[in-house]
């Protein structure tokens, strides 16, 4: 195997001890890439481990001692990553936080992990907390901003401030002097069943929890992982690239796009922003890229609208290699025509897509909620592998993925090395392995409720193939049991919903209901598309409308139009799962106004609070 890979991830001691070795072996590669006035700038391994040694002994200077909490509250950039493995090789243990976040919402994860310092990415970030009515008690707050903007304005007594750059002076001269402790010292005081960070669950369902997370299991999902990925084409004969762009404060992105690209020596390119990313994958031609399905879902959106759009031979081209790849894809198969046209759509089209996205993309990794089948045949079929894997913050937090050698696109594939997967009576999955969290954060209560006899309860039902393969049939606390006591999996009809043109998101509700209802969020564009090209509007009022539109501009023939839509998706489903009505609302579920989490996951409790007249309204009890 390559050079930048470790050896054996079971003899590493710890993450900071992971990084070091790399460092060691690799020491000027490139490690870090960020893009400042329009050019990409890189760090090395080699100043990555003196800045993260010095900064370590700065922290410990500025009073952190082992085990203390320190929250990380950050846009994900290079110094968030320097700054996670300088607060670990000290001895603290990392809380991320979100950026996103509300000024409550950090407040009470600052007081419930009891941290005693934080490292923030502004200064005027840090004064929102500083500020507030329950202002934290810090022995220091560091900016990850230069000295000057760290020091402008200061007005806020009792609080140690201090930049990201006086942290590490501070450390380097205290090692010039011999007074703090040096790195190799700090690496042999942490083990490997040690806390490494606390990070919260993103709250679908109320309060976050702080999940207790080793580096050992860290570890072990990057020993896992890379065990699969081994078997992509080329996998290790090059330095494999990244393109960070998920939050770093999230389970999933902490552990693939921070230390799993550490563990096999890669590096890492961190993105301008979901606006820029097609362009900066152009750029930086990355090699493995993590993500949500909510992306992909876009992505393939605009592939589609983008070839709708330039009409004539080029969207006959692209529909034609979507269908014939489907076809390979299910095997199928293929007439006489198709076989001798495929090797041609390869080149006319399925090349063209590679080079969007930087020509060397061996995979994407799709994980953080269930990935709709047919978003997974449409990347296929362009010639782009996609391996759909499944986990949860609990567990470190990769459970299990699909294989490159035999990707079955409708499971989550098989268990990492060294996790036990098994079912409970009713469908629950439960896992057992290293990876597995020690328990939440001052609630024991929870853990009881969550690890039993060493077996991490996730709340998802799921099936195992005969192959070994986890299929996820839904998440357990989300399954709708309707009226006549049938369950059903809201999250397979908003994915069927969803991948119809005129919808963007949508949401579906009928717990003790006698049939399924849905709120839906329309496409600005393809509604002004629709319109444009429907120039003669109908006028004719449906008799059994199941629509109730609050925008009174909306033409009726749109909503005829919208009707229709949802009663194709009503023809693959079964009888109980039908969707009888629907609203249409005008405000999207966003990070911003609290409806979805930071990894894009429906806040199911917040929107149904905020609908619940209009959703009462469509079982005619407005």
């Amino acid at each position: 195997m390559s050079e930048f890979i470790i050896p054996s991830f079971a003899n590493v001691s710890s993450l900071p001890d992971l990084f070091f070795s790399q460092a060691d072996r690799l020491g000027s590669y490139p490690f870090l890439w960020e893009k400042t006035d329009g050019a990409w700038l890189s760090l090395s391994y080699a100043q990555a481990a003196e800045t993260i040694e010095n900064m370590a002994i700065g922290l410990k200077k500025l009073g952190l001692k082992k085990g203390q909490r320190v929250v990380l509250l950050s846009e994900n950039c290079p110094r968030w990553v320097l700054s996670d493995l300088a607060i670990m090789l000290a001895g603290g243990i990392t809380v991320p936080a979100y950026i996103t976040n509300t000024t409550a919402n950090n407040l009470y994860l600052i007081a419930d992990s009891g941290a005693t310092m934080a490292i923030i990415s502004t200064r005027g970030k840090a004064s929102e907390l500083i500020t507030s009515d329950k202002q934290p008690q810090f022995d220091a707050v560091i900016t990850l901003e230069t000295a000057d903007g760290a020091n402008a304005n200061t007005s806020e007594e009792n609080t140690n401030f201090i930049s990201f750059d006086q942290c590490n002076a501070l450390g380097k001269a205290e090692k010039e002097q011999g007074n703090g402790a040096n790195c190799r010292d700090m690496l042999a005081s942490l083990k490997r069943n040690e806390t490494a960070c606390l990070i919260y669950t993103s709250g679908t369902g109320g309060n976050p929890r702080g999940v207790i997370t080793t580096h050992g299991a860290i570890l072990a999902n990057i020993e896992g992982s890379h065990a699969v990925l081994a078997k992509l084409p080329n996998y290790g004969k090059e330095r494999e690239t990244f393109l960070n762009f998920l939050p770093l404060s999230h389970a999933y992105e902490h552990t693939a796009g921070q230390f799993f690209p550490i563990g096999i020596g890669g590096e890492i390119y961190f993105s301008e922003g979901l606006e820029h990313l097609v362009a900066n994958m152009a750029e930086v031609s990355p090699t493995i890229m993590t993500a949500v399905p909510r992306l992909y879902e876009t992505i393939r959106r605009k592939i589609l609208r983008g070839g709708e759009q330039a009409g004539g031979l080029k969207y006959k081209l692209l529909q034609k290699t979507l269908e014939i790849g489907a076809k390979k894809i299910t095997q199928q198969p293929l007439s006489t025509v198709e076989k001798m046209l495929d090797p041609a759509l390869t080149y006319l089209v399925r090349r063209k897509v590679a080079r969007r996205f930087g020509g060397r993309l061996k995979t994407f990794v799709s994980g953080g909620a269930p990935l709709n089948y047919d978003v997974g045949v449409f990347f296929m079929s362009l010639g782009i592998r996609i391996l759909q894997g499944y986990g949860q913050t609990e567990a470190a937090p990769v459970i299990s993925v699909n294989l490159p050698e035999n990707n079955q696109l409708d499971t989550v594939g098989p268990p990492l090395k060294n996790i036990e997967v098994r079912l409970a009576p009713d469908g629950e999955i439960c896992v057992r392995g290293e990876m597995v969290m020690v328990g939440y954060w001052k609630n024991e209560a929870a853990t009881a409720q969550t690890i039993k006899d060493g077996w991490l309860h996730t709340g998802d039902i799921g099936e195992i193939q005969d192959d070994g393969f986890l299929r996820i049939t839904d998440r357990k606390k989300d399954i709708i049991v309707n009226s006549g006591g049938d369950t059903i999996s809201p999250q397979k009809i908003e994915g069927m919903i969803n991948l119809q043109a005129p919808f963007v998101q949508s949401l579906v509700f009928g717990d003790q209901r006698a049939n399924l209802v849905a709120l839906v969020v329309v496409d600005d564009d393809f509604t002004q598309n629709w319109k444009e090209n429907n120039a003669k509007f109908s006028t004719t009022e449906t008799e059994n409308s199941d629509i109730n539109a609050p925008s009174k501009d909306m033409d009726q023939a749109y909503l005829e139009f919208l009707q229709k839509t949802i009663q194709t998706v009503n023809q693959d489903l079964s009888v109980i799962e039908k969707i009888r009505r629907f609203t249409i609302i005008d405000e999207p579920f966003s990070i911003e106004n609290g409806m979805l989490t930071p990894t894009l996951k429906i806040r199911r409790h917040v929107v149904v609070e905020k609908y619940q007249k209009e959703l009462d309204s469509l079982y005619g009890q407005a």
